[in-house]
């Protein structure tokens, strides 16, 4: 790891972009270093109650980096590639690290450890959520993980295909022999726009996932959800699932764009089947979120990720969300919680590599039963975050 670093350190510093330019028609070659800083500062009122010791974690007023990262791009003609190390928290650990080929402008293949498109989430990266942080589902449900993967897309005039095969991410830190066995799966993203011009949008789809299982030597799912910050990481949901088989998930998505309006919306519906007579266990959640320009003239589209574009230098953004996700089953006798949060964020993008947010929530979960977790808990967040990226 410590090569690693150090070569991405030397490329960073050595190279500008270079081209063949021997021969006009040649294709280009391009490197150039990329990176990014998150800084947050929070404050949590009323999360912590009549917490005794040893009994839940507590939420502690103060400040956090918790994403840096450095890496490089690379391009030549049809080939791109890209390597990213993050340095969260003083952990060092790859992040995007891949090879992608464009067929043409409608279809690519990509190989190596990245997220794989599934759901709307999927087409904005962990700091670039409109809502500070993603909604509590999608972390619930593990909608965008980064995976060790193979993923063909195909993007074309109405038409949006995602479609993956992969191994499960400790795949990236231990050998198979370590592991004993690897688990796998499979997903698809399908979108239908037809509407997907600038300030005009109205796009549906719906994306499928099984897998094999992870935990406890390959027999069981561990699925968790934090409160939605950083700085402080408390749980909020937690789902144990034993005598696992395998698991099948889905999230239908709506996006709509009008001019500097838009709105967002996800549902996630999941099934873990069972084996020894354990009944299957289900889980579901939604959350909805409406966008607005204060400042700036209209949302634009991102066709190569089927999403809303990063809104313009100097525009400042208003969005509002509601987050509901269920992850108790009495009748699989898991009982993760169900939590509510609502929230409103503020986002003033400063220029094309600085951006400020600006964040409330109001968060609770109930009818939860899991060891060393309160059975129901509520907080409010107020936070803060000046991200550099580029």
């Amino acid at each position: 790891m410590k090569n690693i670093i150090l070569a991405l350190t030397a490329a960073a510093i050595s190279i500008l972009p270079a081209t063949a330019a021997d021969d006009d028609d040649a294709p280009k070659f391009s490197v150039k270093p990329t990176g990014r800083i998150l800084m947050d500062g929070a404050v949590y009122m009323g999360g912590n109650g009549n917490i005794q010791e040893d009994e839940d974690t507590r939420f502690v007023d103060g400040v956090a980096i918790p994403d840096l990262r450095l890496g490089v791009k690379a391009s030549y003609g049809k080939w791109k590639a890209k390597v990213d190390v993050g340095f969260g928290y003083g952990k060092v650990g790859l992040k995007d690290t891949y090879l992608e080929y464009d067929f043409n402008p409608s279809n690519l293949l990509r190989v190596g450890y990245f997220v794989p498109q599934w759901g709307l989430n999927s087409e904005t990266s962990s700091s670039m959520k409109q809502t500070y942080e993603e909604p509590t589902s999608n972390e619930f449900f593990y909608a965008n993980p980064r995976l060790l993967a193979a993923m063909w897309v195909y993007d074309k005039d109405r038409f949006f295909a995602g479609t993956s095969i992969f191994a499960e991410a400790n795949a990236m830190t231990q050998n198979a022999t370590a592991m004993g066995k690897q688990a796998w799966g499979a997903q698809t993203r399908l979108v239908w726009r037809p509407r997907h011009s600038d300030g005009d949008v109205f796009q549906i789809g719906s994306s499928f996932n099984y897998s094999t299982p992870t935990a406890d030597d390959h027999s069981a799912f561990d699925y968790t959800a934090n409160f939605p910050s950083r700085v402080s990481k408390v749980p909020v949901l937690s789902a144990g699932i034993d005598h696992a088989r395998g698991l099948f998930k889905m999230t239908p998505e709506l996006l709509f764009i009008k001019s500097n309006f838009a709105l967002e919306a996800q549902y996630y519906y999941m099934n873990v089947a069972r084996k020894d007579g354990f009944s299957n266990y289900t889980a579901q959640g939604a959350y909805g979120m409406v966008r607005t320009l204060l400042i700036g003239s209209q949302y634009t589209y991102s066709h190569a990720d089927a999403g809303v574009a990063t809104p313009a230098k100097g525009s400042l953004e208003f969005v509002l969300g509601y987050n509901y996700t269920n992850a108790s089953d009495s009748k699989a006798g898991i009982m993760g919680g169900i939590m509510n949060d609502i929230n409103c964020t503020f986002n003033y993008y400063i220029n094309s590599w600085m951006l400020a947010r600006l964040r409330y929530s109001y968060s609770t979960v109930r009818h939860r039963d899991v060891e060393n977790l309160l059975p129901k808990r509520h907080v409010n967040i107020l936070e803060a975050r000046l991200q550099i990226i580029f």
